[in-house]
This record gives structure tokens, C-alpha cells and sequence, in this order.
């Protein structure tokens, strides 16, 4: 599902404009940008926690010489899902999983 669609959908169930819907979820994927920027952790009580984890350095392979390369260490943004969300998934019909008919 998109951005778009999410949108979309937003709008059908709320009845309001799609500018003001595209604008809040634009805010609310700001808001947590900004805060991942930042290195603050964000949690949405019954959907996940957003959080930075530092990556420590380490030294990888480059595929095609197999020489190895030195990766610095670097901050990454994680997402682990509530318990709530995870058994409301793990309850879905697995007809359909990743959004569409037949799973595919």
C-alpha cells in the first residue's frame, strides 16, 4: 500500500479533503523523521516503536574483488511491532497476505 492509497483510504472513511489528509500524514511521517533525526524513540501504543540503533564499524567484502572494506559505524532506524499488531496479523487470513487475493 502507498502513500497514496493510504491517503485514499483516509479520506473515503473520514469524508475529509484529500489536501488536509495528505497534509496530516505528511506531518505525522515528519514527525517521526524528525525525531529518529534527532535520536529520540517513538512509540504508537498497539502499532510498534521506532527507534535509532548505533551500528558498530566493521569490515566487509566487496563482492566482485573480495577485498575487504571497511564499513564505519552509523546510526539506523529500526521499527519493532506491538504484540497487538503482531497477533492481529499473525490472525488475518493468510488469503490476504501482502494485500492482495492469493497472496501474491
Amino acid at each position: 500500500m502507498t502513500k497514496a492509497q493510504i491517503v485514499e483510504e483516509i479520506v473515503q472513511k473520514t469524508g475529509l479533503t484529500k489536501k488536509d489528509v495528505a497534509d496530516s500524514v505528511d506531518q505525522f511521517l515528519q514527525a517521526i523523521s524528525d525525531a529518529l533525526a534527532a535520536g529520540k524513540h517513538l512509540e504508537i501504543r498497539g502499532f510498534g516503536t521506532f527507534k535509532v540503533k548505533r551500528r558498530k564499524s566493521r569490515m566487509a567484502r566487496n563482492p566482485r574483488t573480495g577485498d575487504p572494506v571497511p564499513v564505519p559505524e552509523r546510526n539506523v532506524p529500526i521499527f519493532k511491532v506491538s504484540k497487538e499488531l503482531k497477533d492481529l496479523v499473525a490472525a488475518a487470513s493468510p488469503q490476504g497476505a501482502h494485500g492482495q487475493e492469493g497472496g501474491h
